[in-house]
């Protein structure tokens, strides 16, 4: 007897696996593309009238696909976003068609709209000096204020993401003159690491009330656990009011300031690329854009006849 083709749901279900275990995309990513292929298959279930079969994916038109993505601009969705959900259709279908012989034609007609490429907005080496001040200013406790300034000076000081530096482990110690980080897609890069990052980690481990060990976090939460992003986020955006700092002055923006100052000062394009783990170096070019719309201000300010 022959097996029964997967439904919808079977697949999505074993796309989702496919992209965080064997493609190890990042949680992000995997919950975004979730999200979408949970709308599509609300949108199909009312559209076709059931439960949609393998032979009803592979007989979809482009017109059926234009529906569910102007059903979803219809929510309010934004470019970037419907850009996003395209992403997840075309490689839920891809997937598909490898792994399970479903060929949809309809896909070869999704087109993203076109995404204007957001510039990354920096801080400046002195609003960042000034930010971890604050920062550490308004901990309450003195192995947490050491703490929070280890991490965000391992953003700024080595170009670090902040799941990058929560996700370093005792492992890591004794700390030499480079660091070993996990990135996306669970890849490994060697980060320098300046003698003022490699103190802020001393000073803390210090103070940690929680010994270091090699299998546990190196940066801990208040009650022994790991230190969670939305914390760091949290200590941040506390401290831009006495600064007088935008809301994109984020943790993030600390590693797109470890970018640009670099670059300004002569750095090699590809070895950025390297340093920040951009597995394409078109990632890595957006941040000369930024030092482009900085000589251009500059040019604007200073010239007399600008």
């Amino acid at each position: 007897m022959a097996e029964a083709a997967p439904d919808l749901a079977a697949l999505t279900a074993g796309f989702l696996a496919h992209i965080a275990d064997a493609r190890r995309l990042s949680p992000h990513t995997v919950r975004a593309y979730a999200l979408t292929l949970e709308k599509f298959g609300d949108f199909l279930i009312g559209h076709l009238g059931g439960t949609v079969t393998a032979a009803g994916l592979s007989a979809l038109s482009p017109a059926d696909l234009r529906g569910f993505l102007s059903a979803r601009r219809g929510e309010g969705l934004a470019n970037v976003s419907v850009a996003r959900d395209v992403s997840a259709l075309r490689s839920f279908f891809a997937w598909a068609r490898r792994h399970h012989r479903i060929e949809i034609a309809a896909a070869e007609a999704l087109k993203a709209p076109k995404v204007p490429r957001r510039v990354p907005r920096p801080v400046s080496p002195g609003d960042a000096r000034d930010l971890v001040e604050v920062v550490a200013g308004n901990a309450r406790l003195p192995w947490t204020a050491a703490r929070d300034t280890a991490v965000l000076l391992l953003l700024y000081g080595a170009g670090l993401r902040i799941g990058e530096a929560l996700g370093l482990m005792g492992d890591v110690l004794p700390l030499g003159e480079t660091i070993t980080v996990t990135g996306k897609r669970n890849k490994t890069r060697g980060v320098p690491l300046l003698p003022i990052v490699a103190q802020a980690i001393e000073e803390y481990l210090r103070l940690c009330p929680w010994p270091a060990a090699a299998s546990a976090p190196l940066f801990r939460g208040v009650r022994g656990g790991a230190l969670d992003a939305g914390s760091v986020r949290a200590a941040v955006r506390a401290a831009r009011p006495a600064l007088g700092l935008p809301a994109s002055a984020t943790p993030h923006a600390l590693r797109h300031s470890f970018a640009t100052h670099l670059l300004a000062r002569g750095a090699d394009l590809r070895a950025l690329q390297e340093l920040l783990g951009h597995a394409s170096l078109s990632s890595t070019q957006i941040y000369t854009a930024v030092d482009a719309a900085r000589l251009l201000d500059a040019y604007r300010t200073a010239h007399p006849r600008a």
